[in-house]
């Protein structure tokens, strides 16, 4: 099945398929799903994005508590459904997630972002550590309420557990043979392999 991606922001995401643009999207919970379908699909560790040189980086993991009075950059495209996030929120919010994680490399405070975000957004001047306490970011399929296409509903079938070919329009798979026409084929396959072949007028010698 062919895919073109299209890069969306994450909070026009759900609009993208209520209008049209996309077909299915993956949504970061929680979201404004009315008219949408949504397959719920995995929790996403939260990360806490820091310098390479900050203290947390003495430790492979965090907690909540380890951020207390730690300045914290929150973007206005902040995706971290967390209502009593820790830290010291910085005044400043940049616009995107791209400029906080310029501001965390310049020194201006840590940045909470799902861990897939941190990865997107790998320099090598920064790191990050997951915090097992805080709440995980759900990711989830979306796609308009009601008939779809037949490519649509293949896509989400696979979502949901099918194979590929299982879904409805598909051919048949071939029937399975039977033991009988499986040890003929075994047969044909030996006497084809054991065939050696020999120009015509010319015996095979052995050597003196």
């Amino acid at each position: 099945m062919p895919l073109r991606l299209h890069a969306v922001a994450a909070a026009d995401a759900a609009d993208a398929v209520r209008d049209g643009t996309v077909d299915v999207a993956l949504l970061r919970l929680p979201a404004d799903t009315s008219g949408l379908a949504v397959i719920p699909l995995y929790e996403e560790t939260t990360v806490a994005v820091v310098p390479t040189e900050h203290l947390l980086t003495a430790v492979d993991e965090i907690t909540a508590a380890d951020l207390d009075g730690e300045p914290t950059l929150v973007p206005l495209d902040d995706v971290v459904a967390w209502a009593d996030a820790p830290g010291a929120l910085v005044d400043h919010r940049p616009e995107t997630t791209q400029d906080a994680i310029e501001l965390v490399a310049a020194g201006l405070g840590a940045l909470v972002v799902p861990q897939s975000l941190a990865r997107l957004h790998h320099r090598k001047d920064l790191t990050y550590r997951p915090i097992t306490d805080a709440p995980t970011c759900p990711v989830a399929l979306a796609f308009p309420e009601g008939p779809q296409s037949e490519l649509v509903e293949e896509f989400v079938g696979i979502v949901r557990g099918r194979k590929a070919g299982s879904s409805r329009g598909q051919a048949e798979p071939a029937p399975k043979r039977t033991a009988r026409e499986k040890t003929l084929a075994k047969q044909a396959a030996r006497a084809a392999a054991g065939k050696v072949a020999r120009k015509p007028g010319k015996a095979t010698r052995g050597r003196r």
